[in-house]
């Protein structure tokens, strides 16, 4: 009986270490490069088109982008992966060249090499 029961235990305390929780109403704040409100429209839509998105603002004047997304669908590399595509930089996650250079002229940053 005392082997069930250590077995059991030993059972019920491996299933709580495998579920990680995840918060489905998480707030992040990353620093993407922009300059104007064409970067904005640009920078929050990329934002958005990611699963688990919902909400994202980009503040023109901070660079901070805020974030409420559902870690359960996606995480921050995806929301900066999908930013940089757009041709943003963040900190982890920079745009190629090719599509940094095919932003209109007000929106070219000046890049940190």
């Amino acid at each position: 009986m005392k082997k069930i029961v250590m077995i059991l235990m030993l059972m019920i305390g491996f299933s709580t270490l495998a579920q990680e929780k995840k918060n489905k109403n998480a707030k992040y704040s990353v620093e993407v490069n922009g300059n104007c409100e064409m970067c904005q429209k640009r920078i929050q839509k990329a934002a958005m088109s990611v699963a688990g998105v919902k909400t994202a603002s980009w503040n023109v004047a901070s660079q901070q982008l805020n974030l409420i997304l559902n870690e359960e669908k996606c995480s921050m590399s995806d929301v900066e992966k999908a930013v940089a595509k757009a041709g943003h930089d963040t900190k982890n996650v920079k745009a190629t060249d090719e599509v940094y250079n095919s932003l209109h002229g007000c929106c070219q940053y000046e890049r940190v090499k």
